[in-house]
């Protein structure tokens, strides 16, 4: 799936569909995270994609270039890609439950598609690769939803 338009639908309309399937006790492939303080995660990530929190670029200027050149790439992420945002312990989860933290994550997903098409053209800092356009944030987001269903043993080739 190379197409960003293929990405963003799937983000929107596939992604928390998946993660409904998995439980709290599914076993994790790596990392120390269980499927709900994913989830959890990944609605922070959604929030800085959609702008709702900012944080400051920790990536020097200079690198900034090659990290895009990898987020255009296909690549994955690799198994227990270093965040240093991230404490060594997962966040306790704060949501009510896991169904609760997944309404979360779409809803945070829906309110980034709304805010890229009333502000075309909108650019967010990431802290590890820049300013991002919305294609940029949309594979971003696709290659990071998908580093973490592997994590947990689905694939988003449903």
């Amino acid at each position: 799936m190379e197409n960003i338009s293929q990405k963003a639908a799937f983000l929107k309309d596939d992604y928390t569909k998946l993660l409904s399937g998995i439980s709290v006790d599914t076993p994790r492939k790596w990392g120390k995270m269980n499927a709900w303080q994913m989830i959890e995660h990944m609605a922070e990530y959604v929030r800085i994609a959609n702008g709702r929190i900012h944080y400051d670029i920790v990536t020097p200027e200079d690198k900034v270039p090659r990290m895009q050149g990898f987020l255009a790439s296909e690549k994955p992420f690799m198994e227990n890609t270093p965040n240093s945002l991230m404490p060594d312990s997962p966040e306790p989860v704060r949501k009510a439950s896991m169904q609760e933290a997944i309404s979360d994550l779409q809803g945070e997903l829906d309110h980034f598609f709304e805010v890229h098409q009333k502000e075309q053209g909108r650019q967010t800092a990431n802290p590890f690769f820049g300013y991002l356009n919305y294609e940029q944030q949309v594979q971003l987001l696709y290659k990071h939803a998908t580093h973490h269903l592997r994590q947990f043993g689905v694939s988003a080739d449903h």
